[in-house]
């Protein structure tokens, strides 16, 4: 789509933002230079919208633009790194709900896709939606065996409205990226590509019913969570049939009462669920907001919530979800000096940076926190504003972690309407150690060698030539000629550590192949062979490289 072909829409657009006197937008960003020369023809502000604050007056322009727009703002509230506050929590108020197609169209797709006519896959099908937003509509539906599901269904031609949008949403960026004075620290583009990234996820319902089957499966017992369950016989790309689940959003605090729940109770559950999605599945809700997180409320004495809507799921790197916990627990422990060390030591920070002046910086961004009550600490506050600090100290943000932040703050908001009184802190650090101590205990340790020890055994031949051609590695850097003093002696350093890695390697690698074979020739010898297999892995912790402050 060429810009002469986009023009009329950023005309369009930029008629909206002086509407609602968002004109900072327009100017910072140099939409079109000669636009001043025609601002006089565009209608002034309504005499409703003056008075409203900046962040109710973006929301209102974005909702009035369209379900694209209103996906974009809904990233935005995700950043709070970058946007004020206060625009962030008017984005968040952003609903994605816009006006139902037929259907009878619905009808035409679900026949469609599943290549049968309606009453052959459901003995009912009520074409009133249930409820409507941007990308799909859905639809109650009754199954031949009695049983009530919800059949999703995308909206007909939304492939092409959204890539239109996009094509959109590149020119404002681009324009934004070049014009607006502070375009390094919203990253216009970056924006429009998670915008993308989000909707690209969301118009697969395939993807969206794997996720709720994993889902389902980390919480199998469905005593503190209840996931819905795929029929997958009726479900493809574009139709998705659940379970249909009842219960009443988790922000309808007279309805939780009036059915005799414990909130206290729910609102710490929550805590802890958020925690072992994170920690201990490394699989999370990242879209759980109220309407999406429901109660049930037919169990009195054992309340649970229900989870819906798994189209934007979150996990982390193996790595950085073991960095994320230790700066959760050295924020709960207030060691400031070892959450600077760890987000180095995780490569979030460049290891040129000065430790003392990083551990400083977060000293003071947390004891203010610590004079109030742990009850009235929020977590997710704290979390931004450490993001925030660090992005002083070129702290590299991955997506999943913006992702984290926007899941934390949404069951932090969750928690403290269930129970104002909610001591977060007390509820998540026992959770955690609790998680962190199972996940890296000497069995989990075990277990996860013997998982992998077959692929060990099956490399065992290649570590010769692969220790061969490290030491011919580093005989070469030694005999390169290098002019800088402190490059040299970084030279040398990298080609030690390199030595103790390559021998540290070999020898942990010798260890688990004769523990291997003393556990499979000798099985009464198990303790033998767990003592060599623990000497393995204490060759191979002895050889693991360590940064340095």
């Amino acid at each position: 789509m060429t810009s002469l072909r986009l023009a009329p829409r950023l005309l369009r657009v930029t008629a909206v933002l002086l509407k609602y006197q968002l004109d900072e937008l327009v100017d910072g960003a140099h939409l079109f230079r000669p636009l001043k020369l025609v601002r006089p023809l565009f209608p002034g502000p309504p005499a409703d919208v003056r008075g409203l604050p900046r962040g109710a007056r973006l929301r209102l322009a974005l909702t009035e633009l369209g379900p694209i727009f209103v996906k974009a703002g809904q990233v935005l509230s995700t950043r709070r790194d970058l946007v004020p506050a206060d625009v962030a929590d008017e984005l968040a108020l952003l609903q994605d709900q816009v006006t139902p197609f037929p259907g009878s169209e619905a009808r035409a797709i679900v026949e469609r896709e599943l290549r049968a006519p309606i009453g052959t896959v459901f003995a009912a099908f009520d074409e009133t939606a249930l409820a409507s937003a941007s990308i799909a509509q859905v639809h109650a539906a009754t199954l031949h065996d009695g049983r009530e599901v919800v059949v999703k269904v995308l909206r007909p031609g939304i492939d092409r409205r959204i890539a239109r949008d996009i094509d959109l949403l590149l020119a404002l960026g681009r324009l934004a990226q070049r014009w607006h004075p502070n375009a390094d620290k919203i990253r216009p583009l970056d924006v429009v590509a998670e915008v993308e990234k989000m909707l690209s996820n969301e118009l697969d319902l395939q993807r969206e019913g794997a996720s709720a089957s994993l889902l389902r499966r980390n919480f199998a017992s469905g005593i503190d969570l209840y996931v819905p369950e795929v029929h997958w016989d009726y479900s493809t790309e574009r139709v998705l049939t659940l379970e249909r689940v009842r219960g009443v959003s988790s922000d309808d605090i007279e309805a939780i009462d009036a059915a005799g729940l414990d909130r206290k109770q729910l609102a710490e559950k929550g805590v802890r669920l958020f925690y072992e999605q994170v920690f201990r599945d490394n699989f999370f809700h990242a879209d759980a907001h109220p309407g999406n997180i429901w109660v049930d409320t037919s169990r009195l004495e054992e309340p649970r919530f229900i989870a819906l809507d798994f189209g934007i799921m979150g996990s982390l790197p193996e790595a950085d979800q073991y960095w994320l916990a230790e700066n959760f627990i050295a924020l709960f422990e207030r060691d400031y000096a070892r959450i600077a060390q760890l987000h180095v030591a995780a490569g979030w920070m460049p290891s040129t940076i000065r430790i003392d002046e990083l551990e400083a910086a977060v000293r003071t961004v947390c004891e203010p926190y610590f004079t109030r009550p742990l009850s009235q600490i929020s977590i997710a506050e704290l979390v931004v504003k450490l993001f925030q600090t660090a992005r002083r100290f070129e702290l590299t943000l991955q997506p999943q972690l913006i992702l984290l932040q926007k899941t934390l703050l949404n069951i932090e908001g969750v928690g403290r309407m269930l129970d104002p009184d909610i001591d977060i802190w007390a509820v998540a650090h026992p959770v955690l150690r609790r998680i962190l101590r199972e996940r890296y205990s000497v069995r989990a340790t075990l277990r996860d060698v013997r998982r992998r020890l077959p692929e060990w055994v099956h490399n065992a031949p290649r570590v010769p030539e692969l220790v061969r051609d490290a030491l011919r590695q580093v005989a070469s850097g030694r005999q390169m000629q290098v002019a800088d003093p402190v490059a040299l002696a970084l030279a040398r350093e990298d080609a030690r550590r390199m030595r103790r890695l390559v021998a540290c390697a070999l020898l942990g690698s010798a260890l688990l192949v004769c523990a291997a074979l003393i556990g499979t020739l000798a099985p009464r010898a198990v303790w033998l062979a767990a003592a060599v297999a623990i000497a393995g892995l204490v060759a191979f912790a002895a050889g693991w490289p360590r940064r340095l402050p």
